[in-house]
């Protein structure tokens, strides 16, 4: 066969080819006219087909010993139809691409096996045919983040971006380099349906390349001592707080909380990193008295290893903020997914701390960030090189998750869901209890794990209770999150705004009565009326959490009615009681009182500080995050028994001679 520059040769034409070794370098330009998604299928052609992703022909154009073959074509969809599908995401878009590939392959030489020969070509088959695919999903990126301009973005959010070093588009891995080979997943602002901006996520091998980064990473943060890394989180809550005001911004662009709410969950990590830096320096273990004479006992604390934090759309900052800042002066690097709907979020706060970890010479895999949705979760789950895995979700996600985890004898931190209640005894400051409620009920929406969601009335001050909660319903505003004086935001999806309108017409299907609200605005974005109900403690619909602004009220007559009913449903995370009554206040927080983990008196049920413990009980999964003791899930518990006496004195007398 004549090898004449210029002519189009195939793969299987060289098979048949004897030749000498040759090193190549494949090169692809191509002009993009129309690519479908769901078949992962190309053609460059050029006259005649040069590559065609599911046949892996390779076609070159020059031939000669030890130079560069370049493949040169045009990439188009062979079915014009295509075009105008959902799942095609390029319309005539004109751009080029290049990707360099060099592969060795052996030809046929004295003394070299046919077979062998055959076994060679098929390896380049292999390399092709990666090349290929790593060539549509750079196509694929590369629309997408032309698709993202600045231009299109309003102003205040593009200097919002550029305040916190973001773009229109965004590698969202990083372990000691930005990176990313996952889908690209566009960031949506709840408040008006705009598109903010766009984060590459992870793929499989983004992750599995991250947790190695991670695991060196460990080997060298658990030897600095943990009053040097209690100041690297200095330097980091430094940087925060630099940033408190765009970050906080980008929290209510990309959440829908309102601004104040939005600033206030970066200061959450910021208290919460002043907390750590303390207690760098007080991860105390104890000295146990020990039975044997020249004896002693001790418990030391050591870093546990890497710590996996798949984190909620409700706290984008905070929740990661709880567990980084108490991993990280325990000695662990971290793992972070945060929700890929909050995926700006997560890039921006990465960069923050990464930037701390580079000034200070330290590896940025001690900070990572894998980016994704529910596979890049799983398999952090299934991976045995996170040692704990803290979860933020829901109830139904979260049991995978444990028995995922469980299965490799891992250790895992459950924050699921709430369905918190209120009870207002009739001795309570009705003002003080109606302010609480509103709060607890309309803020985020109704949008955090620890809403009021139940609201028990003692029948004496009911009907005067729920006339000033209308009025104060009533005085709400509703809007954009950004704007000074509005008190209730968006829902996060149009999928949330689907429930909101279900669980109305659970309520009504089940004997109960709207009180107050009940419908979807007629706005852009996802706005919803904050909703008030009247209907029975056992009704199905008030057992189901709801992450919309819905409150059940119930009247009562008997406090351990209340009580009892505010125990009985499935999860046990937040609930409080307004009285001044000192006896039921210590029954409410006494063995026979509230079940849930955090019980409250005559404050809402939200709104939890940094210093204690939050988490809860039953279904909303066991997990403490953020104060207290909680530093001790993410450490290694030792026993240590040290003989300085010479003998061999054994526990519980026995003896052994």
């Amino acid at each position: 066969m004549d090898l004449e520059p210029g002519r189009p040769v195939f793969l299987e034409e060289l098979v048949q080819t004897p030749s000498q070794y040759i090193e190549k370098t494949v090169r692809v330009t191509g002009t993009l006219h129309s690519y479908s998604p769901t078949t992962d299928r190309a053609e460059l052609v050029d006259g005649q087909y040069l590559l065609i992703i599911d046949t892996q022909l390779l076609g070159v154009q020059q031939y000669h010993k030890g130079q560069t073959y370049q493949l040169i074509g045009t990439i188009a969809s062979t079915s014009k139809s295509k075009v105008a599908q959902p799942d095609n995401l390029f319309d005539d878009a004109q751009f080029s691409l290049e990707i360099v590939l060099k592969a060795r392959v052996l030809k046929l030489a004295d003394g070299l096996d046919m077979a062998v020969y055959r076994k060679a070509v098929d390896a380049l088959r292999q390399l092709i045919k990666l090349v290929s695919m790593i060539t549509l999903r750079t196509l694929r990126t590369l629309q997408k983040a032309r698709s993202f301009s600045t231009s299109s973005v309003p102003r205040t959010t593009s200097v919002t971006l550029k305040a916190l070093g973001l773009d229109s588009y965004n590698l969202g891995v990083y372990n000691g380099k930005w990176g990313g080979n996952g889908d690209v997943v566009e960031s949506v602002n709840p408040a008006s349906g705009d598109v903010i901006g766009a984060v590459q996520q992870a793929s499989a091998s983004d992750l599995n390349d991250t947790l190695d980064q991670a695991a060196k990473a460990a080997k060298i943060w658990r030897e600095i001592p943990a009053p040097k890394r209690g100041e690297i989180v200095r330097q980091m809550r430094n940087a925060l707080f630099s940033k408190i005001e765009p970050l906080g911004k980008l929290v209510s662009l990309e959440m829908g909380k309102i601004l104040p709410e939005g600033v206030g969950e970066v200061q959450e990590y910021i208290d919460i990193a002043d907390y750590a830096v303390g207690l760098s320096r007080m991860l105390n273990g104890k000295v146990v008295p020990s039975e044997r004479p020249g004896h002693m006992m001790m418990e030391v604390w050591n870093p546990l290893g890497v710590v996996g934090i798949v984190s909620a759309f409700n706290f984008p900052v905070a929740v990661y903020g709880w567990n980084s800042a108490i991993s990280l002066v325990c000695g662990n690097p971290v793992v972070w997914k945060g929700a890929p709907s909050t995926s700006l979020t997560s890039v921006a706060v990465t960069k923050i701390l990464a930037e701390v970890l580079e000034t200070n010479g330290l590896p940025g895999a001690i900070c990572s960030l894998a980016s994704g949705g529910a596979d890049i979760g799983h398999s952090m789950a299934k991976d045995k090189r996170i040692n704990l895995l803290s979860f933020t979700g829901s109830t139904n996600v979260g049991r995978k998750v444990a028995l995922t985890v469980q299965e490799r004898f891992g250790k895992c931190l459950l924050e699921l869901g709430g369905n918190n209640a209120i009870i207002v005894h009739n001795d309570a400051d009705i003002d003080l209890a109606v302010r609480s409620t509103l709060f607890a009920a309309v803020g985020t929406a109704g949008q955090r794990c620890t809403t009021t969601r139940r609201l028990f009335l003692h029948e004496e001050i009911h009907d005067t209770f729920i006339e000033r909660l209308q009025k104060a319903y009533s005085q709400v505003k509703i809007g954009n999150p950004l704007e000074t004086g509005v008190l209730c935001g968006p829902l996060h999806t149009k999928q949330a705004v689907a429930a909101f309108e279900q669980g109305i017409s659970d309520v009504k299907a089940q004997g109960g009565e709207i009180l107050y609200g009940g419908n979807v605005l007629n706005m852009p974005g996802n706005f919803v009326e904050p909703t008030i109900t009247s209907i029975a403690h056992d009704a199905p619909v008030v057992h189901r959490e709801i992450f919309a602004p819905i409150l059940h009220t119930i009247k009562y007559s008997d406090i351990k009615d209340a009580v009892a009913w505010n125990n009985e449903v499935g999860q046990g995370l937040s609930s409080s009681l307004f009285t001044t009554d000192p006896e039921r206040i210590f029954r409410w927080i006494g063995p026979s009182g509230s079940d849930c983990g955090i019980v409250n008196v005559n404050i809402p049920t939200n709104g939890a500080e940094i210093g204690g413990a939050f988490g809860g009980e039953k279904e909303t999964g066991g997990g403490r995050e953020s104060g207290s003791t909680a530093w001790q899930q993410y450490m290694r518990r030792q026993t240590c028994t040290i003989n300085y006496s010479g003998m061999l004195p054994l526990a519980q007398g026995i003896k052994f001679e």
